[in-house]
């Protein structure tokens, strides 16, 4: 068993006991309701500069512990600060560190302080009932890995981020998911450098798919990105955004690294 399906195995398990049918009424029901956050999509389309999806999170599998203890909402504060565009929240406890408070904590304080900034909820998501969780704790999108689902379940999870008025990150790593993908007629697609079942990092990924994905679509480059050079190559091959986490976390001046990215 690869690296992603452990992690998926065990989300499937985990997701037994909270599993239950999730109506459409109850999806838009919460997609109606008022909120201060701009759509994801609309905060990665800045046609002047590359925007940055700051990412919380306090370890990985392939990084080990990145910033263990780390508060969520102290964290969202500096990205704040230094103007990212959207924010990433780790929700998966078991491989990264992260809880479903942590995204209703960041959301809590965005709106508390009038702030715009839209959330992903980044998390193995399977069943309707994450994107509900997702919609309830106030995220603006969610992440659909591809690779790690059926056709009928990124349907369904499509039906469902449709209703609850989220937009969908589309993940990618190969040719043929791209292939895939562009079935369900994605509006964002990222492409992520690692590949989830070694947790290898290559930023060449990017560079061979991001020019393969067609016009009109965001695209955005995700993981192995520390730097100023990391991110020139991502921007260079047609990247409108990238997602950094592990080099914000672990940066001393992350404003600084922050205001790198948007120069490009």
């Amino acid at each position: 068993m690869d690296k992603l399906e452990e992690i998926m195995a065990s989300k499937r398990k985990s997701l037994e006991h909270i599993a239950r049918p999730i109506k459409a009424k109850e999806l838009e029901i919460l997609g109606q309701s008022k909120s201060p956050s701009i759509p994801f999509i609309e905060a990665l389309s800045s046609p002047d500069r590359l925007s940055v999806i700051a990412e919380i999170k306090r370890k990985s599998p392939s990084a080990g512990n990145i910033a263990k203890g780390m508060d969520a909402v102290e964290q969202a504060r500096v990205y704040n600060n230094a103007a990212a565009d959207a924010l990433s929240i780790l929700t998966d406890t078991d491989y990264f560190g992260g809880s479903l408070n942590d995204l209703w904590d960041v959301v809590d304080f965005l709106h508390q302080h009038q702030r715009t900034t839209p959330c992903l909820r980044k998390d193995f998501m399977i069943h309707p009932i994450q994107v509900l969780e997702a919609a309830e704790a106030g995220a603006k999108c969610i992440l659909i890995i591809v690779r790690a689902l059926t056709n009928d379940e990124i349907k369904t999870l499509q039906e469902a981020a449709f209703h609850a008025n989220l937009d969908i990150l589309y993940e990618i790593h190969n040719e043929r998911e791209l292939e895939n993908c562009l079935n369900f007629d994605p509006k964002i697609v990222g492409v992520n450098n690692r590949d989830l079942r070694q947790f290898t990092t290559d930023l060449a990924i990017s560079e061979n798919l991001i020019p393969k994905i067609p016009e009109g679509i965001v695209k955005v480059s995700e993981s192995g990105i520390f730097d100023i050079e990391d991110a020139l190559r991502a921007r260079n091959c047609g990247a409108d955004a990238i997602l950094v986490g592990e080099a914000l976390m672990r940066s001393e001046d992350p404003d600084n690294l922050i205001e790198e990215f948007h120069s490009l």
